[in-house]
C-alpha cells in the first residue's frame, strides 16, 4: 500500500507526464500545420514575435510559416477562387547571370509573367509554389487598392473626406485634419520613424504598445503621435498610417479586410490558393503588413492592376482608380522613383508593390509585364539587394523590347 508521500509524488508525476503529453500533442499539431519546406527547418523558427531581430536562418524558416507560428497573433483565412485564373505557360525567358542573381537576392521565388503567360517561374530557400510566403509591406498596395473598391462601392465618398469622417477615435488628434489622399500618399504631416534597425522607433514599437481599453490598437497607438508638416506639404513612409487606411477601410464598409478582399479582389481575380492576413491585438488586420499568400497569386494580383480593376467583368474600383493609384504622387527624393496611393512609381510609368527583405510586385503596363517575388535579404532595406533588384527589373525589360 502507498504512503501518503508516495501518493503525492505519484500525483506530482502524473500532472507532469500530462503536461508533458499536451505539449507533445500541440507540438504536433503544430508540426502538422506546416509546409513540407517548413518542416525540413524546424529547428531555425524564431521563439519571438519581433520579425526584425531574428536571425537570417530563423527568417528563412519562420517567413513560410509566419501564420501558424504559436507566438504570432491571430491570422484571418481568404478562399480562393472557384474556378482560377489560368497562367499558361509563354515562351521562356532566357535571362543571363540568372542563376547568380537569385542567390545573391537570396530568393525564394520569382514568376515573370508576361501578356498573361508565365515566362519564367523558379524557387530557392527550400520553398515551392505550393507554400505562402509573407508579404510585409506589399500589403499597403492591395490595401490601397481596398479604398478604390470601398469608393467604387459609395462606402467612402471623396479621397478629400477627412479621417475624423470614419474613424472617431482620430477625432483631435494630429490625423483629425488628415484627408483620405494625404493618409494614402503618406503625407499627413504626423512625426513618425521607420528605421528597422532601431529598436526604439514607431515601426518598431507601434504593435507591442499596449491599446487604451476599448480602443483599436493601431488607433490608439497613432492618435498619440504630434504634427510635423501641415499635412500634404511632406512625404514620410509610414507603415501605421497604412494600418489607419485598414481602419478607415473597415469602419467605412462594415466588413473585416479579410472579407472585404477576398470579396473584390482575391475570388474576382481568380486567386488559386487560400491566403491569410495576420490580425493586431484587437483581432484587426495589420493593413500594412503580412498577407501571406502564393506567389503566383501576387503575380495574378498584378494582372487585376493590369486589367484596371476589371475581373469577371465587373469594375471592382473606379475606372480612373489605377491611373491615379500608380501616378508618382509625391516626390520622395530619390531619382526615378516616386510614390503614389501605396504603390512606389518609377518614371518610365511602371509601379511596384514592395517589401522588407525582399518581397515585390513589379508592374509594367507598357510590356504588360508583372514580376512577382520573395526573398530574405541580408537586410530589411539598407543592403545591396535593392538596388540589384531594380537593375535586373530594367534587363528584363531590355530583353522583352529585344523580342525576348
Amino acid at each position: 500500500m502507498l504512503t501518503g508521500k508516495a501518493c503525492g509524488l505519484m500525483r506530482k508525476r502524473t500532472i507532469v507526464f500530462g503536461v508533458l503529453a499536451a505539449a507533445a500533442i500541440a507540438a504536433g499539431a503544430f508540426f502538422a500545420t506546416l509546409d513540407r519546406e517548413t518542416r525540413g527547418i524546424l529547428l531555425f523558427l524564431p521563439t519571438n514575435g519581433d520579425v526584425l531581430t531574428w536571425s537570417q536562418p530563423q527568417r528563412d524558416a519562420a517567413f513560410r510559416a509566419l501564420d501558424r507560428l504559436p507566438f504570432i497573433a491571430r491570422s484571418s483565412e481568404i478562399a480562393p477562387a472557384a474556378t482560377p485564373l489560368p497562367l499558361p505557360p509563354g515562351k521562356p525567358l532566357a535571362i543571363p547571370g540568372l542563376d547568380e542573381y537569385l542567390v545573391a537576392q537570396r530568393a525564394a521565388a520569382i514568376v515573370i509573367v508576361q501578356d498573361g503567360k508565365v515566362r519564367l517561374e523558379r524557387y530557392g530557400l527550400g520553398f515551392d509554389a505550393a507554400g505562402r510566403w509573407t508579404s510585409f509591406s506589399v500589403a499597403k498596395s492591395f490595401t490601397s487598392t481596398l479604398v478604390g473598391a470601398a469608393i467604387q462601392d459609395g462606402a467612402i465618398k471623396s479621397l478629400d473626406d477627412r479621417l475624423g469622417q470614419y474613424v472617431p477615435g482620430l477625432r483631435g488628434s494630429a490625423y483629425d485634419e488628415v484627408t483620405v489622399r494625404q493618409l494614402l500618399t503618406m503625407s499627413s504631416g504626423v512625426a513618425w520613424n521607420e528605421d528597422y534597425e532601431d529598436p526604439n522607433s514607431d515601426v518598431s514599437q507601434f504593435n507591442k504598445a499596449s491599446p487604451e481599453p476599448g480602443m483599436e490598437a493601431i488607433v490608439s497607438y497613432m492618435r498619440k503621435l504630434p504634427r510635423a508638416n501641415r499635412p500634404g506639404e511632406t512625404w514620410r513612409y509610414n507603415t501605421g498610417e497604412t494600418n489607419l487606411v485598414g481602419v478607415l477601410v473597415s469602419s467605412a464598409t462594415g466588413k473585416t479586410l479579410s472579407q472585404y478582399l477576398e470579396e473584390k479582389i482575391w475570388r474576382p481575380a481568380g486567386m488559386e490558393a487560400k491566403a491569410t492576413w495576420i490580425l493586431n491585438k484587437t483581432g484587426r488586420e495589420i493593413a500594412g503588413c503580412c498577407i501571406q499568400a502564393a506567389t503566383r497569386d501576387f503575380a495574378r494580383f498584378g494582372l487585376f492592376v493590369l486589367a484596371n480593376g476589371v475581373a469577371q467583368g465587373k469594375q471592382i474600383v473606379p475606372p480612373d482608380w489605377f491611373a491615379q493609384a500608380t501616378a508618382k504622387q509625391k516626390d520622395i527624393g530619390r531619382p526615378g522613383k516616386g510614390y503614389g496611393f501605396q504603390w512606389w512609381t518609377y518614371d518610365d510609368g511602371s509601379v511596384a508593390a514592395q517589401g522588407i527583405f525582399g518581397q515585390g510586385v513589379f508592374i509594367d503596363a507598357k510590356r504588360k509585364l508583372v514580376i512577382a517575388s520573395n526573398a530574405d535579404w541580408t537586410r530589411a532595406s539598407k543592403g545591396p539587394e535593392p538596388a540589384a533588384r531594380d537593375e535586373f527589373y530594367k534587363r528584363v525589360q531590355a530583353l522583352i523590347d529585344a523580342g525576348g
